[in-house]
């Protein structure tokens, strides 16, 4: 098989898988629609506002799976998860709680988490409505600019090493002995020597 007719075939499966995705959704849709409306009117939900019942859990589940899928890259896409996971096991376990009441009203402890799901996924919606604006607003947010290219740089050859004299030996001092000097000794002054002066004669007139 060449390449043309590989992807004619990827082609056709992927288009027939969405054919088949439809169809199956629309008649589960109906099905659990009918079903989880008259889980309402079991649950003591009067009959003219028992439809909202599968608008509000099948709702929830749907807008979870379009986050899911606009979010694959994102963090937030964490909430979605267990908002799509929670709300289909309500709707699984409603379904399957409709066919055990066989038309039976429901005890109060069912009738009142039934009355508690309305409330539960106006909340677990308004957070996920936030959570997509939020996500939108990140992606509008306008990207780094980015880093001004650099300078070429000119490529300067190599220049060829220098040699560098080898320094000469520096001569270690020589250790010099100290001189000592003489001690020096007092001398005492000498007293100058008074001239004797000659006696002279006396003469008796």
């Amino acid at each position: 098989m060449n390449t043309a007719d590989r992807s004619a075939g990827m082609r056709l499966a992927r288009w027939s898988a969405v054919v088949i995705i439809v169809g199956v959704g629309a008649a589960a849709f109906r099905l659990s629609f009918a079903t989880l409306r008259d889980l309402a009117i079991l649950a003591h939900i009067p009959a003219k506002d028992a439809w909202l019942f599968p608008v509000i859990v099948d709702g929830t589940i749907i807008q979870a799976t379009l986050g899911v899928l606009v979010l694959a890259k994102s963090r937030e896409r964490q909430w979605f998860l267990w908002v799509l996971v929670v709300g289909a096991v309500v709707s699984v376990v409603g379904n399957s709680l409709h066919a055990v009441a066989a038309g039976r009203e429901l005890p109060w402890w069912a009738s009142a988490l039934v009355a508690a799901i309305a409330p539960i996924s106006l909340l677990a919606d308004t957070h996920g409505l936030a959570v997509l604006f939020r996500a939108a607003q990140q992606d509008s947010c306008p990207t780094p600019a980015v880093a001004e290219e650099a300078a070429p740089t000119v490529a300067v050859p190599d220049e060829p090493p220098t040699e560098v004299p080898a320094a000469a030996p520096v001569a270690e001092p020589v250790a010099v002995a100290p001189k000592i000097r003489p001690a020096v000794v007092p001398v005492r002054p000498i007293r100058p020597v008074r001239p004797v002066q000659e006696a002279l004669p006396l003469t008796v007139s």
